[in-house]
C-alpha cells in the first residue's frame, strides 16, 4: 500500500513538472519549481512470508474453530489475494459443480471482485475461475451454515450484502477485522502472532512451486499479469475453471495426512 501511495506522489510530481515546464517555455513562469522537490522515499513494508507445509497444516487446524476458517482455507488452498477474499459475493461461488456435464465442471469459486475503487481486481489477468479443492469445499459449507445462522440470530438487523465473508450481522468486513482474527488464528496454531492474512497467498504460489506445477501456470492461478511477477515477489483470464491448483491441494493434503 505504501509502495502504490509512493508511486502515486511520483507520477503526480512528475505530471506537474511536465505543466509546468510547458509554461515556462511560453514564457509564464520563470522558474520549474517543481523539479527542485525530492519526493519523499517512503517506508519500506513488512514484506511477505511463505508458512512450510508443516506450518499450513498447523495453520489449518489452528483456524478450524475461527468464524475466519473458510478465508484461511480458501486464502491457502485456492490463493486468492484478501481484498478478493473480503469482496467475494456467494453467486460467485459453485460447490457443487456439474460432475455430469460432457466436460465434467468441478466446484470452483469466481474471482471476479475485490475491494479496489469500483469492485475491479488488480489486474485483467486476475480475473478468473478456479476449481475448489475438497477441502475447501468443506470450509465453505460449513461456513454457509455458519452464516445462515447469523442471518437467524440477526434478525432484522441483518444486512444482506450477498457476502461470503462478512460480519455476524452480514456488513463487509475490513482489512483490520481480518487481521486480528487471522492472528489469532495463527497464535492458535503455535505459529504466533507475526503473519499477515497475505502470506496464505504467498505460501500457496511457493507449495505449487516446491511441486513442480510450472511458473507459467502459477502465474495465471494467482492472476499475476507476468510470470517475473510470480518468480520474484512470491516463488523464496477468462477461460474454463482451472483446476491445477485444486488437484495439487487435493493430493498434498492428502498425502500429509497420511504420513
Amino acid at each position: 500500500m505504501i509502495g502504490c501511495r509512493l508511486r502515486y506522489l511520483q507520477i503526480a510530481k512528475a505530471s506537474l513538472a511536465r505543466a509546468i515546464r510547458y509554461a515556462e517555455g511560453h514564457d509564464l513562469v520563470g522558474r520549474n519549481v517543481a523539479t527542485l522537490v525530492d519526493p519523499p522515499a517512503g517506508a519500506v513494508g513488512r514484506p511477505s512470508r511463505s508458512l512450510t507445509l508443516a506450518q499450513s497444516l498447523a495453520l489449518l487446524n489452528g483456524a478450524r474453530e475461527s468464524r475466519l476458517n473458510a478465508y484461511v482455507v480458501l486464502s491457502l488452498t485456492v490463493g486468492i489475494r484478501t481484498e478478493e477474499a473480503r469482496e467475494l459475493r456467494w453467486d460467485h461461488v459453485d460447490l457443487d459443480g456439474d460432475p455430469g456435464a460432457v466436460r465434467p465442471v468441478p466446484p470452483s469459486v469466481a474471482v471476479w471482485r475485490s475491494v479496489r475503487q469500483g469492485g475491479h481486481t488488480k489486474t485483467a489477468k486476475s480475473w478468473r475461475t478456479l476449481a475448489l479443492p475438497l477441502v475447501a469445499v468443506q470450509a465453505l459449507r460449513k461456513h454457509r451454515r455458519q452464516q445462515a445462522a447469523d442471518r437467524l440470530a440477526a434478525g432484522a438487523l441483518w444486512q444482506d450484502h450477498g457476502l461470503v465473508f462478512a460480519s455476524a450481522v452480514g456488513t463487509p468486513l475490513d482489512a483490520a477485522n481480518v487481521r486480528r482474527e487471522f492472528r489469532r488464528v495463527t497464535a492458535t496454531a503455535g505459529l504466533g502472532a507475526g503473519w499477515a492474512p497475505r502470506d496464505p497467498r504467498h505460501t500457496f504460489v511457493s507449495l505449487m512451486s516446491a511441486d513442480g506445477v510450472p511458473i507459467e501456470e502459477i502465474a495465471c492461478l494467482a492472476g499475476h499479469n507476468r510470470t517475473a511477477t510470480t518468480e520474484l515477489v512470491y516463488r523464496h483470464e477468462l477461460r474454463p475453471v482451472i483446476t491445477t491448483g485444486a488437484e495439487v491441494m487435493d493430493r498434498i493434503l492428502a498425502d500429509s495426512n497420511s504420513s
